[in-house]
């Protein structure tokens, strides 16, 4: 039986851009799940899977890359969706739980809400959040959570509701910037084109005016500052790429009047936006992801340096594909291969020695024929996160792949092994070439992997459902595309994922 039947149904899913045979596609997902990703080996410096740039490289790509800004496109994406509420989930907590005791923290074991109220100077927000508690006559350490209340909700400064993009991340004398107005900053220092930035943030749509508001407010002074144009442009994630949701079994999820409940299809949904960008190259960078001026130099000399391997890389492929128009040599299909393999990491398919020559060069050119990234990888330190790997297609070839812990088969003692080989994670520090060969863009929805995604259990109403998540933005849903890994400094990855984040050394510009 069909999932979606009723007029209203499909009136839903056509306001929303969903066709019905998308949904049935979804429910099949939920009721066979997703393959585990079929992982050969951890890529790794000593395996050639991660380059390592010397010091000459880095001089050399990063000038090719600032030859590149004087004629191509260049757009700084950044995703900055969804509300910053589980910034804030300890302190959330501790609201719930706080009896105003003398000895609360050591009885509640609360340290990292101990450490915000010891530290909340060091905040670059605290200076507004005095001011509110001042019109309200009492001092800041007063009363906990009357101050959390100021910060959190729309009484005060409503951080609790905003998205990162509007919180105050880093103090500097005399003003504060929020993470939007760091990378105005960072794109001025390694994306100014003919003295014109772009720089295209993701947005939801309840945020997108106060968005829009603050970058409108602030976008002169940084005209000034750095004397060039700023091209802003917002988009949201579009509303064809929500996901339906289900019951334990497998049916859809509906609210009380009958109508069908959909959820955000994750980061995923944003390679829609991507393609809708008019770019030569794209750098993508979370919005979290900022370090005070006093940081940045590393990051934008990495930046640079990425951006000229892709450059060389997308030179490289464009020579092999123009002379696979007019070269018929067998030699060029070996170099070719070669080529592949220790360029790009892709080992061509099993049966690729039994197809004729015709077949072959049909072959190569789909494989050279794709969009290009090169992404920043660092060290593992512990944090969460995806990694590099090598990974088996059904073909049997091989290619390089970002995979989440979510796609590797943890009970296979073989798969956990080469998960655990793995020394490098994935700080979402991507430059990507979405043009071909004739200057055409790609489609880059044709690259997706749709066996890829995630399915996980939520709640709604007190009722539990579940919920699926698209091929992610850097795995499946750039499964297809030509990839080079490349070790970026530690340094270069400071993400904000708890508000305490920003109390760490690399987040405070000036000793309080």
């Amino acid at each position: 039986m069909k999932t979606i039947h009723t007029e209203k149904d499909l009136l839903q899913l056509q306001e929303k851009g969903i066709s019905p045979q998308t949904i049935e596609i979804q429910i099949e997902n939920f009721k066979n799940g997703f393959p585990f990703a079929d992982i050969a080996a951890a890529a790794t410096i000593e395996n050639g899977g991660i380059k390592r740039f010397t010091e000459s490289e880095i001089a050399t790509f990063a000038s090719l890359y600032e030859t590149a800004l004087l004629h191509e496109k260049i757009v700084k994406f950044v995703p900055a969706s969804g509300a910053a509420s589980r910034m804030f989930k300890d302190l959330y907590n501790f609201i719930e739980k706080y009896d105003k005791s003398e000895d609360f923290f050591f009885n509640h074991n609360e340290k990292n809400v101990e450490d915000f109220f010891k530290n909340i100077k060091k905040f670059a927000f605290y200076n507004d959040l005095l001011t509110l508690c001042k019109t309200r006559n009492f001092t800041i350490d007063s009363d906990y959570v009357e101050v959390l209340d100021l910060l959190l909700n729309e009484k005060g400064l409503n951080y609790g509701n905003l998205p990162k993009a509007l919180i105050q991340f880093h103090k500097y004398l005399g003003k504060s910037r929020t993470s939007a107005e760091e990378h105005l900053t960072e794109g001025a220092l390694y994306g100014n084109c003919n003295g014109k930035v772009a720089i295209h943030f993701t947005v939801s749509p309840e945020h997108t005016e106060k968005v829009k508001e603050l970058i409108n407010n602030i976008l002169p002074e940084y005209k000034s500052k750095f004397s060039l144009e700023y091209d802003i442009d917002f988009s949201i994630q579009h509303p064809s790429t929500d996901t339906i949701a289900v019951d334990m079994n497998n049916e859809a999820f509906r609210e009380k009047n009958g109508s069908l409940v959909f959820r955000p299809g994750g980061h995923g949904a944003l390679i829609q936006n991507l393609n809708d960008i008019d770019a030569d190259i794209l750098f993508v960078k979370n919005i979290d992801n900022v370090v005070p001026d006093r940081l940045k130099s590393t990051s934008i000399t990495y930046k640079k340096a990425l951006g000229g391997l892709l450059i060389q890389t997308r030179n490289e492929i464009f020579n092999f594909l123009n002379r696979l128009q007019s070269d018929t040599e067998p030699h060029i299909l070996d170099e070719i291969v070669s080529y592949l393999k220790n360029k790009l990491s892709i080992q061509v398919d099993t049966q690729f020695a039994e197809k004729s020559d015709t077949e072959k060069k049909q072959y190569l050119i789909k494989k050279l024929n794709r969009p290009i990234r090169v992404c920043g990888m660092v060290r593992n330190a512990g944090e969460p996160g995806g990694g590099p790997f090598f990974v088996h297609s059904k073909t049997g070839s091989v290619s390089l792949q970002i995979i989440e812990s979510a796609e590797i088969d943890q009970k296979n003692p073989e798969k956990k092994k080469i998960f655990n080989a793995a020394t490098h994670f994935n700080p979402v520090d991507l430059v990507l070439s979405v043009k071909d060969y004739q200057g055409k863009k790609f489609n880059l929805p044709d690259f997706i992997d749709p066996q890829t995604g995630f399915i996980s259990l939520k709640s709604k109403d007190g009722r539990e459902l579940k919920a699926q998540e698209l091929p992610g933005l850097w795995n499946g849903a750039m499964a297809f595309w030509n990839t080079i890994f490349v070790e970026v400094p530690l340094e270069t990855f400071n993400p904000v994922k708890t508000i305490n984040d920003l109390l760490r050394h690399e987040h405070q510009e000036i000793d309080i």
